[in-house]
């Protein structure tokens, strides 16, 4: 039991070294996130669609 509260009390010492992000940080990332899975979506669904488009002339 003894382990587990040293370990408990030095986890608790290194979460206050951490420094954490601001709410302004968290929002601009959240934004870019987005925006990059937006992206992304887009590129595999214009993608998916030439292909089909390129395999349905092929077989066709």
């Amino acid at each position: 039991m003894s382990k587990m509260m040293r370990f408990l009390k030095e986890a608790q010492g290194e979460l206050k070294k951490v420094t954490w992000p601001s709410w302004e940080e968290i929002n601009r990332s959240t934004i870019i996130v987005f925006i990059t899975v937006i992206l992304f979506t887009l590129f595999v669904f214009l993608a998916d669609k030439a292909i089909s488009f390129l395999v349905q002339k092929g077989i066709g």
